[in-house]
């Protein structure tokens, strides 16, 4: 699978946190744009698309991890195949959950409350070979202590391998077998680990780049 680097975070009037990923994928722009800007591709990593209007201005609405939080947002940049940016609310508990593709309750329970602030995807041709590659840089903006800067930087990391896989998958021929990272069965692939325990991991390498000496092992 694509490793992804790590994310780097920039605090600003105390609780205002960047988040910035550049992460190489070895898989056509169009593969990519389509995982990132389109109800479908969104619900095989990162959660359901209850709406999204591709305008700039345009309605989006993504579901929560445990398919009963819905966050609702707008689409504020928006340039097909190369730009898709959207602003969100925090979620709101007290929607109904509503039927979709979302993931399994209990195989990412242990993650953490579904995005909201800014996020950005801005899409740039990679070295290019004979299948086509894309550099994703991806952006978010989100409040907060610096607990939760390291929660973000953790769960943007897990969703961004859980993207890197799904393309993976579909340029494998499982174009619709996964749906935010979890198979169709429910049973998970020799050797893959749980989401909530690579969520985990990835939370304290971050911690661990707090310190006085930070050694990053992922």
């Amino acid at each position: 699978m694509t490793e992804i680097p790590r994310g780097r975070s920039e605090t600003h009037d105390i609780d205002r946190h960047l988040l910035r990923y550049v992460v190489d994928l070895p898989h056509p722009m169009g593969h990519v744009w389509h995982a990132v800007a389109s109800p479908e591709g969104l619900a095989r990593w990162l959660g359901a698309t209850d709406a999204l209007e591709p305008r700039l201005g345009g309605r989006v609405t993504l579901c929560g991890p445990d398919g009963a939080e819905y966050v609702d947002g707008r689409v504020t940049a928006w340039d097909p195949e190369y730009v898709a940016e959207y602003t969100l609310d925090p979620p709101h508990p007290d929607r109904a959950a509503r039927a979709g593709p979302t993931a399994h309750a209990a195989d990412i329970a242990d993650t953490a409350d579904p995005p909201h602030g800014r996020i950005r995807f801005h899409l740039e041709p990679g070295r290019t070979d004979a299948a086509g590659s894309a550099v994703l840089r991806f952006t978010a903006e989100v409040r907060g202590t610096s607990e939760d800067r390291i929660d973000r930087l953790a769960d943007w990391h897990a969703h961004l391998e859980r993207l890197a896989e799904a393309l993976d998958d579909a340029a494998e021929g499982g174009a619709g077998a996964r749906v935010a990272g979890v198979r169709e069965t429910g049973v998970r692939e020799a050797g893959v680990r749980e989401p909530g325990v690579r969520r985990r991991e990835l939370r304290e390498a971050y911690a661990r780049d707090e310190a006085l000496w930070p050694v990053w092992e992922p």
